[in-house]
């Protein structure tokens, strides 16, 4: 067999065996993107059963009314910014609270927590503190097995690994931006088609008609 064709081979061999490990990881992330589904749908099941029982709703009825009423019109019209654009969700304190509850839901919160932590390291003055709290959100979010380990490549958790050898405030951008697309591409967008989400955007709209109505 001649040099050029050994070499064809060889490429598409090597081609192949990227495909087939690219749709392996693919294949492992659904999987475990559906067992945390059907989680997040008992765990709805146990919610709405535990939400009927009277003491819950004793203690529902001690908060006040009007309070809640003018808070769920608020981050409601607010909500409506949400679906422009991911960025316009993370800049809202209410957008992120509401996107947390979410990903909760689908036992996902550690890609957004993470994010926040990297977001509060950032702002770390202290050179002593930066070294320690870096390797404190390592611990929790990146090192294999971490309490809440996020779903970032094997590449990136080295490179962050690494960066800890001297800690400044840029060592988790690479991960965190990968965090970052993911919720952008994959939560993000079942975020806006959720029930809770598309609740708020109708008391939002229903709210707005209302007041035109009486102006």
């Amino acid at each position: 067999m001649g040099l050029s064709a050994q070499c064809g081979r060889d490429s598409r061999t090597g081609s192949c065996l990227n495909t087939a490990v690219e749709k392996r990881a693919v294949s492992l992330f659904s999987l475990r993107l559906q067992s945390r589904r059907e989680k997040a749908k008992q765990l709805k099941t146990r919610l709405g059963i535990l939400l009927h029982k009277p003491e819950l709703g004793h203690e529902a009825e001690s908060f006040s009314t009007s309070e809640q009423g003018t808070k769920l019109r608020n981050s409601s019209e607010e909500a409506l910014e949400w679906k422009k654009s991911f960025d316009h969700l993370l800049k809202s304190k209410n957008g992120v609270a509401t996107f947390h509850a979410f990903l909760k839901t689908e036992f996902s919160e550690e890609n957004l927590e993470f994010w926040l932590a990297c977001e509060e390291f950032k702002k770390s003055r202290s050179k002593t503190k930066l070294s320690s709290k870096a390797h404190r959100i390592f611990k929790e979010f990146v090192q294999n097995e971490a309490p809440k380990e996020v779903n970032i490549d094997h590449e990136t958790r080295e490179i962050t690994q690494k960066n800890l050898t001297a800690a400044t405030s840029s060592c988790f951008d690479a991960a965190q931006a990968k965090t970052r697309t993911l919720m952008e591409k994959d939560s993000y967008p079942r975020f806006l088609k959720s029930t809770s989400y598309q609740d708020l955007t109708e008391q939002a709209t229903s709210h707005s008609t209302s007041k035109r109505l009486h102006t």
